[in-house]
């Protein structure tokens, strides 16, 4: 007689930094659950997404591959069921797999590997973002200028949407204790959309850091970098006043919490349908968010807050209370779905690792993570390198940055124009370009982008029709501000 394998829960957030965390280390925040479930599992301290906006990230999310490796670049190339996603693989193996809530792939048409797609949120028009493809200057998005408008507390169609998706999971997991159990577990991925903006939380979660003055540590004037520069001249975040950013930290906060609590009643929804030994469960989010450190808000670098998230797993036969330093990232969640399906991976040739076995073993803090950036205000392809203390943000044609992580975990001192520390860049560009040639790279997303554009009009006719921000949620309709 076979061994059944646990249930797998996997949950999703949008824009979560690790930074915003309490069992990270923020002691302003309050995240009960998820500061639970990390008690009961191992929390991954080192934790990075491959790229770090969102429909790239949950392609590698679903593939297992960079986005180099795929042609997934910005948010106008979704995941359309090519290659294979582990919902495939699942699905190959007769294990029940379904999804509910945000996926922002094509559409809900295309075969992406579930059973089932419960109010599902895909690209706007099945097309997303084409105005994050034009580069060549990068054209401002002025758009973004209503981040610093709309925040505070309240309501939006996201925070109704969460609401519907963490109801659902909750209705979806207490069904599975009224069914006839079987030899093979089940598989559901649960993705709400908090925090990502716009910031406007709740206001019973709002009111608890409303008064607290939450800020930024790090000023605007420590940007000196061109490539962030010319970022910053597409991000338009220059009407954010000091009392806009502290309304608009606590709202991020508050959303935080908000997203938390809505985890909270999944996981009691495991509890009470007597579920919860025979389940592990995978938090993650797709990346994080500059939080106005800097000057920056939303994603799209490096930086710890942006390209850092949290890594959490629990369950049957995960190290209790343990927090693993090695370096992991989104790549990994692949074959940890494998891994606790019990089903053999070799023949994938992927480039992560199973989180479950990490957990087990000593840290490696010289395991090399990687995450690259091609999307919106990007002047030239960017790549992180993350192995040991050190981190380098390598921009084609321009300068890398470095940044010593154990004694500047704030990346405040850019060590890249150092001679004295030019070995430690050649190294970390040895193992850059052992997982990919940069130049070819940008060369290619450049190609493809460009493709996108002219399909879409050219440069001239998608700069005017301007942008939409975030994608809205299933029932609303994009508002494009024109760039004319």
């Amino acid at each position: 007689m076979t061994t059944k394998n646990p249930n797998l829960l996997i949950l999703m957030s949008d824009e979560h930094s690790r930074k915003a965390l309490g069992c990270y280390g923020n002691e302003q925040i309050e995240t009960p659950n998820l500061d639970r479930l990390a008690a009961r599992g191992t929390m991954f301290s080192n934790a990075y997404t491959p790229c770090p906006i969102c429909v790239p990230a949950r392609a590698s999310f679903a593939t297992g591959l960079y986005g180099h490796q795929t042609g997934h670049w910005d948010n106008a190339t979704p995941y359309i069921g090519e290659p294979k996603s582990w919902g495939h693989e699942l699905q190959r193996n007769g294990i029940t797999v379904g999804s509910i809530g945000k996926l922002h792939y094509r559409n809900l048409e295309d075969d992406t590997g579930f059973d089932f797609q419960e109010l599902p949120m895909h690209l706007v028009n099945g097309v997303g973002d084409v105005l994050g493809c034009v580069r060549e200057p990068v054209p401002p998005r002025w758009k973004t200028r209503s981040m610093a408008e709309k925040i505070g507390p309240g309501e939006t169609a996201y925070t109704a949407y969460d609401r519907k998706i963490s109801s659902a999971a909750v209705d979806w997991i207490h069904e599975r204790s009224n069914i006839e159990s079987s030899d093979k577990p089940w598989t559901l991925f649960v993705s709400m959309v908090a925090p990502h903006f716009p910031l406007i939380a709740p206001t019973e979660f709002f009111e608890l850091y409303d008064h607290t003055g939450i800020m930024p540590k790090k000023s605007a004037e420590v940007i000196e970098h061109p490539w962030l520069a010319g970022l910053k001249t597409s991000f338009l975040y220059d009407n954010f006043t000091d009392e806009k950013t502290r309304i608009a930290l606590a709202s991020y906060y508050a959303l935080v919490s908000f997203m938390d609590a809505n985890v909270g009643k999944v996981l009691d929804a495991l509890d009470e349908s007597d579920l919860t030994e025979s389940t592990r469960v995978i938090y993650v989010s797709d990346h994080g968010d500059n939080m106005g450190e800097r000057g920056l808000w939303g994603k799209s670098t490096f930086y710890e807050e942006s390209a850092g998230i949290p890594i959490i797993v629990a369950g049957p036969d995960i190290p209790e209370g343990q927090v693993s330093h090695t370096p992991v990232s989104l790549i990994d969640v692949y074959p940890t779905i494998m891994e606790s399906m019990g089903i053999e991976t070799e023949f994938h040739n992927l480039p992560g690792d199973s989180l479950i076995d990490i957990a087990k073993k000593a840290d490696e803090a010289e395991r090399v993570v990687y995450s690259e950036y091609h999307a919106a205000g990007a002047c030239s392809g960017a790549f992180m390198i993350r192995k040991g203390k050190w981190k380098m943000c390598y921009y084609v044609g321009l300068p890398p940055q470095l940044y010593d992580l154990e004694t500047d975990p704030d990346e405040l001192i850019d060590l890249g124009p150092m001679p004295e520390f030019a070995a430690t860049l050649n190294n970390l560009e040895t193992e850059l370009r052992k997982i990919c040639n940069p130049e070819e790279v940008d060369q290619k997303a450049r190609q493809d982008q460009a493709a996108i554009v002219e399909l879409h009009g050219g440069r001239e006719a998608v700069v005017k029709r301007g942008g939409f921000g975030a994608t809205p949620a299933p029932g609303e309709t994009a508002e494009f501000i024109s760039n004319t």
